[in-house]
């Protein structure tokens, strides 16, 4: 499969986007909810709600996060 690097960011947000919300919000409502006969319908809404937090969150953090960590100069020795 062959894509544009310009999508690279866009794809690279939503894959690391999916995964976080998906081990986040199953651990999240194991915890809080615990196993149940509505364990499934809970973290499928809650999952839902998570993701597109997490999208927004994956594609437009690194950007600033980016231009925060190029000021900070990194030694090997302290």
């Amino acid at each position: 499969m062959k894509i544009s690097i310009r999508y690279q960011r866009l794809i690279f947000a939503f894959f690391m986007a999916l995964a976080m919300s998906f081990f986040v919000s199953f651990v999240l409502v194991s915890i809080n909810f615990g196993y149940n006969g509505s364990f499934f319908n809970n973290w499928f809404k809650i999952w839902s709600q998570a993701f597109v937090c997490a999208f927004l969150g994956a594609y437009f953090f690194p950007v600033q996060i980016n231009k925060i960590m190029n000021k900070i100069k990194f030694t090997e020795n302290n």
